[in-house]
């Protein structure tokens, strides 16, 4: 596994990224990466093309998903690694349909909370050209800006979109647990998603909820954190992986990275590919 690099967080046009999943992999394969996994928000719709793709960029991917999930009134996002087509089956499609209707009602509330707030105005149709899926907060960031306001990528994200603005609509989510056992029963390994995000919950306490194992290696990490994530993932006997969280190097996003830009190799990565293998 020497000189061999994966990276197990990426997004796509099919949730809140920018490039398609074909983009991702040649993005990728000039990156010299070499093992890849498309986790899009709530969302397997570009699984299979990302699949078959991959085959002529010489990259193994690996079908994934970032499934949003709450505890203690915090979004825990959960990252699922599936082992085979499972995530193709009516009942796991089905579910996250229902999740994918509920964020386009919430998208609509946002619409018109932002002109209420904010005496912004964009369309819901300009959502949906920007989405080709999953409505989600990148989306109404970057309607804002198409449609000539003057404001920077991070800064609708952190005083117009936030959590705390008054344009905020939250959403129904499957508890944390609920979407472990979820993600489990459709053959996937469960991943904490960027735990360094997590602010008011206990990140050990979380662990233990069934974890199969943790992101230790992400891009806001500090080395001190990335240490503290792969003792907790000896402490409860975890696997680690890495993601670069890429979503298409929107301008002015800070909070996001370049695909490639962390990986996971060597011993690491030969224990996460091994888990993915193995039946139980």
């Amino acid at each position: 596994m020497s000189n061999t690099k994966g990276d197990f967080h990426i997004h796509s046009t099919i949730s809140d990224g920018r490039n398609t999943p074909y983009e991702i992999l040649s993005i990728a394969q000039h990156n010299n990466i070499d093992f890849l996994a498309l986790t899009d928000h709530d969302n397997t719709d570009g699984v299979n093309d990302f699949l078959k793709y991959a085959k002529a960029f010489n990259i193994t991917a690996i079908p994934g998903i970032e499934l949003s999930t709450v505890y203690n009134k915090e979004n825990i996002h959960v990252l699922g690694f599936f082992k085979d087509s499972s995530f193709n089956s009516k009942e796991f499609q089905d579910f996250l349909k229902k999740v994918r209707c509920e964020r386009e009602v919430r998208a609509k509330k946002i619409i018109e909370n932002l002109k209420t707030y904010f005496d912004i105005s964009i369309e819901y149709e300009q959502l949906l050209k920007l989405s080709k899926g999953t409505i989600a907060r990148p989306h109404i960031a970057q309607a804002i800006i198409d449609k000539g306001y003057s404001y920077s990528y991070q800064y609708i994200f952190d005083n117009i979109i936030s959590t705390k603005s008054p344009a905020y609509v939250p959403y129904n989510r499957i508890d944390t647990k609920e979407g472990i056992n979820l993600l489990k029963s459709f053959n996937a390994l469960t991943v904490l998603a960027h735990p360094v995000l997590i602010k008011i919950s206990s990140v050990k306490e979380i662990l233990q909820f069934g974890f199969d194992g943790i992101e230790a290696i992400y891009p806001l990490n500090t080395k001190e954190d990335e240490e503290n994530f792969k003792a907790l993932a000896k402490k409860y006997n975890l696997f680690i992986t890495a993601g670069s969280d890429f979503h298409g190097n929107f301008k002015d996003d800070t909070k996001h990275s370049n695909l490639g830009s962390v990986y996971l190799e060597n011993t690491d990565l030969k224990i996460f590919l091994e888990k993915l293998k193995s039946n139980s």
